[in-house]
């Protein structure tokens, strides 16, 4: 755990010259209200990677994790339109994203996953084609894009509610990953399955609740997602993936498992999430975005193992 120790204090060192640059080269960026706002730029997106990091720490991966958020808010807009409350449609997403986090613990997670992004994607762009659903009600819009003093009349706490409910998960999965025997067993799933198997732990019931469990969490960012814009789209959270897994992946989780922390995976999320936003200031188109998050994913799979023979040739 050392290397990682070591790697999550680059991650905060590159996250305090990041606040630095952007603070100089940006005018406004470092003020409250701007840093409380850029987290609406990556708060579900942290969601995901939370459901991320636990399934590669276990050996496994869903790449269909955001179109299950597609899947999830569609069940939304079906559901308020069929006449559901606030509640129902709430229900409606958790249902939606359990089950299909459960339809993913078939096969190879590499294989099916990659199947089950195709398909549900595909029921949400065939179900809404080049329409949208809107009329959501307005505790949905609250939620998606208030802060926590506007809710209970703090009006110095400009947190919005997402990036709260972000840290609050962060907070209990670190804890059960970290300071659990079930956070010791998903290590020991990721390290060398067979060996698990053979210790007595149920390899194949912990695989299936961490992917109910990455589907609900898309679910829960279904929710939050489609209050911020206010309806369900066909191409919601289109290509999260991608950036969830780097976030993850340059948070320090090995992507052959058995390795990292929440730590280092909110540290990720953080820095690239206020990257960024911070060049969304800058104008920087998104296609460049979407470059630069590619060449970090390939940097954060290489460097670890570069850095890994190193040391081992000493």
């Amino acid at each position: 755990m050392k290397a990682w120790n070591i790697w999550e204090r680059v991650l905060l060192a590159l996250l305090v010259l990041l606040l630095a640059y952007f603070g100089v080269t940006q005018p406004g960026f470092m003020s409250v209200d701007t840093l409380a706002d850029s987290t609406f730029n990556f708060s579900e997106k942290g969601l995901l990677a939370l459901a991320i990091a636990l399934l590669i720490v276990s050996g496994e991966i869903d790449l269909s994790i955001a179109a299950t958020l597609a899947l999830c808010s569609l069940a939304m807009g079906y559901a308020m339109k069929a006449g559901a409350g606030p509640w129902v449609i709430v229900a409606a997403a958790l249902l939606t994203g359990g089950v299909a986090g459960a339809v993913n613990d078939k096969l190879p997670s590499i294989v099916v996953t990659i199947g089950t992004l195709s398909l549900y994607r595909g029921l949400a762009l065939v179900a809404l084609g080049d329409q949208s659903i809107s009329g959501y009600p307005e505790v949905f819009s609250v939620l998606g894009n208030s802060y926590v003093g506007e809710v209970i009349g703090v009006r110095w706490l400009v947190l919005p509610i997402e990036f709260v409910t972000l840290c609050g998960f962060a907070l209990v999965v670190g804890l059960v990953l970290h300071r659990t025997v079930v956070g010791r067993r998903i290590y020991a799933i990721g390290a060398n399955p067979v060996a698990a198997r053979f210790s007595g732990i149920e390899a194949d019931r912990y695989r299936f609740a961490l992917f109910v469990f990455a589907g609900l969490m898309a679910a829960v960012a279904a929710i939050f997602l489609t209050g911020r814009i206010g309806s369900t789209r066909p191409n919601i959270a289109m290509g999260w993936e991608l950036d969830a897994i780097t976030m993850v992946i340059l948070g320090g989780v090995a992507i052959e498992g058995g390795r990292g922390s929440i730590v280092g995976t909110m540290l990720s999320v953080l820095l690239l999430g206020l990257f960024t936003f911070g060049m969304g200031m800058a104008n920087v188109t998104g296609i460049v975005m979407s470059m630069v998050i590619g060449i970090l994913l390939i940097i954060s799979m290489v460097l670890p193992r570069l850095l890994k023979s190193g040391r081992t040739a000493a």
